[in-house]
């Protein structure tokens, strides 16, 4: 049975064991494939594997022999499932691998807003201070604060569970109309105008493409932190962009932007008090593992003829 991952790159897999996938069958993974060699490398393959590499019904039709689609990831928009099933192929997708890791990446960012170590960092200005100590921003504490959270998922709930932590407050707003067993559920324009750290953590909708623009902006309060570790296209960029720079809101952390690899000149780069990570908060080396356990153990299950994970 052969096996082709046309994006490995991303993972890292010189970090990790992948002997048992790669017993599988007949493997074959390159770091990165463009788009037009897609059919050439994919062309033998009874499972193909891709992270972000698209799989549409132009490619999906040039490929008879393909039975299996595991997407090494969560989000699966990558793969034209309405052509996978018309072929009889299976796709499956890994779920809820990275959740403590983005969590805990969210709290690297609220973090970075709140004791500004970075931004400390400097001996030589210590040593030639007159005091034994010196700060120059406002150094804030969590406890009391409220952590407002648009959507609670898997990993909207590993949030939950480090903010309780710290002592804060927290309240949701969530697609469902049944209010959630722990925590205050509310409308969104009452989470954002009385959270003081709001984080994204709602799957992107027709519905809700752009709904932090510059509307939902100022009724945030002015001292309040935006958080998006989900997608990009959530914000309106240069709706965030402007109020940033005109200090609507005091701060934003994105690992998400609308298009990535960004491009020069987006909304975004360059406004103030704004905090950009390249789309890692998935990406520890203990989330990777578990990725890879998960699309192994879908491979397995789907040969035993009992699929999991399935998405088409």
């Amino acid at each position: 049975m052969n096996i082709v991952f046309l994006d490995a790159y991303t993972s890292h897999p010189e970090e990790l064991d992948l002997s048992e996938l790669k017993a599988l069958g007949d493997f074959k993974m390159y770091d990165r494939t463009p788009y037009e060699l897609t059919v050439e490398r994919a062309k033998e393959a009874d499972i193909l594997l891709t992270n972000k590499s698209v799989l549409d019904d132009k490619i999906i039709s040039q490929l008879p022999k393909l039975k299996y689609i595991g997407v090494t990831a969560t989000g699966y928009n990558v793969v034209d499932l309405a052509a996978a099933k018309k072929n009889n192929i299976v796709v499956t997708n890994a779920k809820n691998y990275s959740s403590m890791s983005v969590a805990q990446h969210v709290f690297a960012m609220i973090l970075s807003f709140t004791n500004r170590i970075a931004e400390h960092n400097d001996p030589k200005k210590w040593v030639n201070c007159q005091d034994f100590c010196y700060y120059d921003f406002t150094l804030t504490e969590l406890e009391g604060k409220t952590l407002g959270l648009v959507g609670i998922g898997d990993i909207g709930e590993k949030v939950a569970q480090v903010a309780e932590a710290f002592g804060m407050k927290i309240k949701v707003n969530r697609k469902s109309s049944k209010p959630h067993e722990k925590y205050p559920t509310v409308e969104l324009d009452e989470l954002l105008s009385t959270s003081d750290f709001v984080s994204l953590h709602c799957p992107l909708t027709s519905e809700n493409e752009g709904f932090i623009n510059k509307e939902s902006l100022q009724t945030m309060k002015s001292s309040a932190i935006l958080i998006n570790t989900g997608r990009g296209p959530l914000i309106n960029e240069a709706d965030l962009r402007e109020a940033l720079d005109k200090e609507v809101i005091a701060g934003a952390a994105v690992d998400v932007v609308s298009v990535e690899p960004p491009k020069n000149g987006n909304a975004l780069f360059g406004a103030k008090n704004l905090i950009v990570s390249p789309h890692v908060a998935w990406a520890t080396l203990e989330a990777r593992k578990k990725l890879f356990k998960i699309v192994t153990d879908n491979i397995k299950a789907w040969q035993k003829g009992e699929p999991v994970n399935v998405v088409s």
